[in-house]
């Protein structure tokens, strides 16, 4: 959040040159960061780039007045706070301006103290409101952390709720999702809930070991099985015995791994390399794959026996962007995490790197969301989190969703049809609003019929 509201920056915009220097002025020795716009148009770019808390706009203005440059900014940042300069003669349009999102209107002339005052409030209401779904957040973590499983989605309930209801079991569990969506948090999650959580919770990584090694990793060798072998070494399942075996990345393994697998899931058993003697082991597999094994299965790439054996019962994690209520209570928990684990007192984040966090698609999941808050404590230089200490992927995609693609080869006809169309999508089919950002008149989009198709 702002160290303070004079950290706040405040777009004016007004088409009068004389009373837009003044109001900059007066903002400015305030101690307020302050940007202006003669008109509309030019105050969405600003406010597209730059971090800006409050606008400031007179109501009456030429080509975009300030009750249409309201429906706009509101379209491209909701949070943003705006206050209309109005005359007595519109008082009636600016009390529709705050039925519309406006936080309220100042009428002209006006005393510097009673504008000043007005924009506190505003950005006290802004920086208070962020305080108390931060707080929210913090307490539904309570009630919504399981281990190191957070969040507060309906996805995310119901794999906490099935994870209690199976631990207990002996069945072997398969868990599918995307890369980073915390697949051997679940797994944990389960262990630490069964009745083995004080027996070991082994865990190996298909994928990061050569195929020649895996097989020694996991079922270990007797001392001159191969060069280089001068001791026995137990595997992974004798570690695990009595405990739980996580196998990561499942599809991965080769078909004689697999057929190995295999004996152990069926007789519970098997030989270290090198070695005649037969092991028993009891040891409960927990397998995650971001592959479609059952897709695999048809494919002849993995066994349909083996591939039973293990999927007695199913997780399925969404990835992150399809559960985005979860990210408030992640970020909450990420930060806590590494303030501590770095000595330093970080107290929150603020309202625009929130919202970016928020729009970014996270093709990562939540080991992406994870290094991305560990990056901005780590760099911070205040006591919270603001924009400029996310990651530059970050920005760039919240930029790219302002850019329009044209495939190259299309004609002017279909530029132009695809330009107006998305336009109008963003301003929820608002032909006057829709004509006045492009800048043509609005009988040219009744005339070639879009957005009425």
């Amino acid at each position: 959040m702002l160290k303070s509201l004079k950290d706040s920056t405040i777009l004016v915009v007004d088409d009068e040159e004389s009373i837009r220097d003044v109001l900059v002025k007066i903002l400015t020795k305030e101690g307020y960061n302050t940007l202006s716009a003669a008109e509309g148009k030019a105050a969405l770019n600003i406010l597209r780039e730059k971090d800006v808390n409050l606008i400031l706009t007179d109501l009456k203005m030429p080509a975009m007045d300030g009750l249409e440059l309201l429906t706009a900014c509101k379209m491209i940042k909701p949070t943003v706070e705006i206050i209309l300069i109005t005359a007595y003669a519109t008082v009636e349009k600016a009390v529709e301006a705050i039925k519309e999102g406006a936080y309220d209107f100042i009428v002209k002339p006006f005393k510097r103290k009673v504008l000043i005052d007005l924009i506190s409030q505003a950005l006290e209401k802004q920086t208070l409101n962020f305080q108390n779904e931060l707080e929210q957040a913090k307490l539904l973590e309570e009630f919504q952390k399981e281990g190191d499983v957070v969040g507060n989605s309906e996805a995310i309930r119901k794999i906490i709720s099935l994870a209690k209801q199976v631990a207990h079991s002996q069945a072997n569990i398969l868990i599918q999702g995307e890369s980073g969506v915390g697949k051997e948090v679940i797994a944990s999650l389960i262990h630490n809930l069964s009745p083995r959580k004080n027996k070991p919770f082994v865990k190996v990584c298909c994928a990061a070991l050569p195929e020649t090694l895996l097989e020694s990793e996991l079922f270990g060798y007797e001392a001159g099985a191969f060069t280089g072998a001068i001791t026995q070494k137990q595997g992974r399942f004798e570690l695990a015995n009595e405990g739980t075996l996580f196998l990561d990345e499942i599809a991965e393994i080769n078909p004689l791994l697999q057929v190995k697998l295999l004996r152990i899931l069926q007789k519970g058993e098997f030989e270290r390399l090198g070695g005649t003697k037969t092991i028993q082991c009891n040891v409960r597999i927990l397998a995650a794959t971001n592959a479609n094994l059952a897709k695999k299965v048809e494919e002849k790439q993995f066994r349909e026996d083996l591939f039973y054996r293990l999927n007695v019962i199913s997780f399925t994690i969404p990835p992150l962007r399809d559960r985005k209520e979860d990210i408030p209570l992640l970020v909450s928990h990420f930060i806590e995490h590494y303030s501590k684990k770095n000595n330093k007192e970080i107290r929150g984040i603020s309202r625009d790197a929130m919202e970016f966090l928020m729009n970014y698609s996270w093709p990562g999941n939540v080991r992406e969301l994870e290094n991305a808050i560990e990056r901005a404590v780590v760099l911070t230089r205040d006591n919270s989190i603001s924009l400029k200490d996310l990651p530059e992927t970050i920005h760039k995609e919240k930029m790219d969703e302002d850019k329009l693609t044209i495939p190259l080869g299309a004609t002017l006809k279909e530029i132009e049809k695809k330009v107006i169309t998305e336009t109008l999508r963003r301003t929820r089919g608002d032909k006057e609003l829709t004509a006045k950002l492009l800048g043509i008149a609005t009988s040219t989009i009744y005339r070639k019929k879009i957005g009425s198709e």
